[in-house]
């Protein structure tokens, strides 16, 4: 039988000190380069929201969620011409977000901390009336505490973190914008922590779609919890210590939440990409380019076979025959046989048509993936894959990737991060449009309030 606590649980000290950090960060206090990193992740989440709001099931549970909103009033919903309520609007944009497999990421977090924040703090700011100045701030925290808790944890291997420790990040980031007490800041991250979802790795590897809404649920119940917060509504002395340490992870490393705090920036160490595919995918794909650099144009049917060795997340994505969109892009062996086929791991190369392609499909029943230990073990800094191409005519290509190409340690440059902007909104807004979105984005340190930008995001 269990037996109750003896004494009531201490709140932790790296919790205040967090509250305190949260509440008094001024944009002085943030670096420039920091500044300007937090605008390309704002730019590159609004980007795979209105590029993902054009997929088929995006449009229709729009339309069926918007129906039942405010109208014409409210908040943007992002690539859709549409407005909702703040709430609904942020859970709209949040799955839109991830419904390609395009937005950027931290590796140290290993998961999405951006689009998991970003659309809790457009609907807040918006109906708050937030400075730019504000918004960039609440990203930063928010982006923050959702990445030092993926660091401090290690969530169980059955687990998806969308839809975990990106719950805390936006609530500290909506908290921030109402300009929370202390106290309040300290509760919202206890309440937070314990309404994250129970989620599941195996929704990406069977292209269990439901994957690609986790993400939109934290961005909502961050809003919540404020809410609830704000109304008195308090949680346990150490939520987080309780569901990232027993929960759904048996690890929780407290020191982490708080070293070099103020000085180490996990905006500022996040990664970007251009394959539309599972970043595990990325290693292999880079090797793939390195491959074929000097080759030029190879067809699908001179390869006889491909073989990869990688590390054990990336190995595991190895099915052939994904059923839909969302398991091509969490599948190696396709994700290479389509990059060759179509030039690039880009958003097409993985819609139904691309992935009923007959001679994709060929090339990729003639990939083999496996683990190498040695390659596991340079986890989590390094992202590494080998590739080998035996072509039938006797030639064989092969080529390495220690580092996925836009991670910090091999990034993109600031005009390259651009052009994918462009490519990913060029079906949803035109040249001009999209160049006073950047525009607006980048003028955010100096603006009174975020109706400008707003404005173009509604249409």
């Amino acid at each position: 039988m269990l037996q109750a606590a003896s004494a009531a649980t201490a709140r932790p000290s790296w919790l205040d000190q967090w509250a305190g950090f949260a509440t008094g960060l001024t944009i002085d206090q943030i670096p420039p380069d920091v500044i300007a990193r937090t605008k390309q992740v704002l730019f590159d989440c609004i980007a795979a929201m209105s590029a993902g709001a054009q997929e088929p099931e995006m449009r229709r549970l729009t339309e069926r969620l918007c129906r039942r909103s405010i109208g014409t009033c409210g908040v943007p919903v992002i690539g859709a011409r549409r407005r909702a309520a703040p709430g609904t609007a942020a859970f709209l944009n949040g799955t839109a977000g991830t419904m390609l497999e395009i937005d950027e990421g931290n590796q140290f977090a290993r998961g999405h901390p951006g689009i998991h924040v970003v659309p809790a703090v457009l609907s807040a700011a918006e109906e708050l009336g937030s400075s730019g100045a504000e918004v960039l701030i609440a990203i930063v925290l928010g982006y923050e505490i959702g990445s030092r808790i993926g660091i401090a944890s290690k969530l169980r291997v059955t687990m998806h973190p969308h839809g975990t420790w990106g719950t805390v990040g936006a609530a500290v980031a909506v908290a921030r914008l109402n300009r929370a007490s202390t106290e309040q800041m300290a509760e919202v991250i206890n309440v937070s922590s314990t309404v994250g979802l129970a989620t599941s790795r195996r929704t990406m590897l069977e292209g269990g779609t439901v994957r690609n809404s986790f993400a939109g649920f934290s961005n909502e119940i961050g809003l919540r919890a404020w809410d609830m917060v704000d109304a008195g509504f308090v949680g346990e002395a150490d939520g987080v210590g309780t569901i990232y340490g027993t929960v759904i992870s048996d690890q929780f490393e407290p020191e982490q939440m708080i070293a070099e705090l103020g000085s180490r920036w996990e905006i500022a160490r996040n990664y970007f990409k251009r394959h539309a595919a599972c970043r595990y995918n990325h290693g292999a794909l880079d090797a793939l380019q390195n491959a074929l650099a000097g080759v030029g144009e190879l067809m699908a049917d001179e390869i006889e076979r491909i073989e990869v060795d990688t590390y054990i997340w990336a190995a595991q994505l190895n099915s052939p025959t994904p059923r839909n969109m969302l398991a091509a892009k969490f599948s190696l062996p396709f994700s290479l046989a389509t990059t060759i086929v179509h030039g690039a791991a880009t958003i097409g190369a993985f819609r139904d048509e691309a992935r009923r392609d007959a001679a994709t499909l060929v090339l990729a029943s003639r990939i083999t993936v496996r683990e190498d230990p040695a390659l596991t073990a340079m986890l989590p800094g390094l992202r590494p894959a080998r590739l080998k191409i035996a072509l039938k005519d006797g030639r064989v290509l092969s080529a390495e990737a220690m580092t996925n190409k836009g991670d910090t340690e091999d990034p993109y440059s600031a005009a390259e991060i651009e052009e994918k902007f462009h490519e990913v909104t060029g079906d949803v807004w035109n040249d001009d449009h999209r160049a006073a979105i950047l525009s607006a984005v980048d003028g955010l340190t100096g603006a009174a309030d975020m109706r400008s930008l707003s404005q173009m995001l509604a249409v």
